[in-house]
């Protein structure tokens, strides 16, 4: 059962995730840059010293630019041991077809290229997974557990929550940081995942970040864009609709809509669990 965001159990759990570290031993951080895996990063340089832990970044079109470059700046920042490694999702048949699984093709992908750097240093790869992502359609923490990854966060009971408040009281910059899953989690299931959508996606992202809204994800219906932001910025989208839609539109889409339930993230599981999840436009 996930424990409480308090002082006491927030501390705690930087004394297990310490702890569990240090008895793991030497690690490579699957690092995205994203709340959990920064954080994560961050203390196991702290509690392992720089020679035993590095920070790996995949990289491939299923990982918007802006996120790469901002993995960069933080591992300058941190003085992180980081390296990237190439991952190619997209010479998968089975990531392409974008079915149920696609995520245990992906997750797949990244361990094959993870476990080498993690063997070469006589290490564990571990993830920043969280106690609140055991709940969600989640095939790649299958697939990532399968070949050898471990999850420190959920060993030390972090929640979400609890994550970003240690990363606040630590200084880390990113305690606040939107979440930010893979492009390829904008295509709905059944959708052919390509390099064309996948860029199509990250521009259009990119673009709404630039006009101020971060946390953002443009869902992708063939040549319709339906922007879902935080409830309590619809107002805003729609005041500023002439920015939204150039911004959107010079991503490539002819017609751009707002989800008005706002910004749920992984909500187009709801179509793997026979729920409404909306279909694209035809």
């Amino acid at each position: 059962m996930p424990l409480p965001t308090t002082d006491v159990a927030v501390d705690a759990a930087i004394d297990r995730l310490r702890q569990g570290l240090s008895e793991l031993g030497p690690v490579v951080v699957a690092f995205s840059g994203g709340a959990d895996s920064a954080f994560l990063a961050w203390i196991a340089q702290d509690a392992l010293g720089a020679d035993r832990a590095a920070a790996v970044t995949a990289v491939s079109a299923s990982l918007a630019p802006d996120e790469l470059d901002d993995c960069r700046a933080l591992a300058d920042e941190w003085s992180l041991r980081w390296s990237t490694v190439e991952t190619d999702e997209l010479a998968d048949p089975a990531y392409v077809a974008n079915d149920g699984d696609r995520c245990f093709s992906c997750k797949s992908a990244l361990m094959d290229a993870l476990v080498p750097v993690a063997s070469a240093r006589g290490a564990t790869v571990v993830l920043g997974v969280n106690v609140d992502d055991l709940g969600d359609h989640r095939p790649g923490q299958r697939a990532a557990a399968e070949r050898g990854a471990v999850f420190p966060l959920v060993a030390a009971g972090f929640t979400k929550d609890m994550v970003r408040e240690a990363s606040r009281r630590l200084g880390l910059r990113t305690w606040d940081k939107p979440a930010a899953a893979c492009l390829a989690s904008r295509i709905p299931y059944g959708t052919s995942v390509t390099v064309e959508l996948l860029d199509r996606v990250g521009r259009a992202e990119g673009a709404l970040r630039r006009l101020g809204f971060g946390d953002v994800r443009v869902r992708h219906y063939g040549d319709t864009a339906r922007i879902e932001v935080p409830i309590e910025r619809l107002s805003e989208v729609v005041e500023r609709r002439g920015q939204v839609v150039a911004a959107v539109s010079g991503a490539g889409y002819q017609r751009v809509t707002l989800d008005l339930e706002g910004l749920r993230s992984g909500n187009l599981n709801d179509d793997l669990a026979g729920g409404r999840g909306a279909q694209p436009a035809g």
